[in-house]
């Protein structure tokens, strides 16, 4: 077991980025940059991307390297669970989920 930790983390503390594999590039742009407006600062083919918000250099990584044409893994496994993408208000959230040909009323969307 880990020795347990003797001060806490400072709570200005922020997580600048995340890396995600996911099965198709392209659908995944569609959703990160064509609905919740994420910005698209570099591309490598048809691989990878990197987007961003407010001009960082990229918030969310996402590539294809070992899972084009992947399914999600089966319960039970080992994995990122859940992101939260936080925007500044809920109509602002509402407006992104208003565009096509994503809406809000549809089952969750898997990326």
């Amino acid at each position: 077991m880990n020795k347990p930790i003797s001060r806490p983390i400072d709570a200005q503390v922020r997580i600048g980025h995340v890396h995600l594999k996911v099965a198709d590039l392209g659908r995944s742009l569609d959703f990160y940059c064509g609905v919740l407006g994420f910005e698209l600062t570099q591309r490598y083919g048809s691989q990878a991307a990197f987007i961003s918000a407010g001009g960082y250099h990229h918030h969310i990584g996402l590539n294809t390297w070992e899972s084009a044409g992947g399914s999600p893994p089966p319960a039970g496994t080992t994995g990122l669970y859940h992101l939260a993408i936080l925007y500044p208000t809920r109509a602002a959230l509402a407006d992104a989920y208003s565009m096509p040909p994503f809406r809000l009323t549809e089952p969750p969307i898997t990326v």
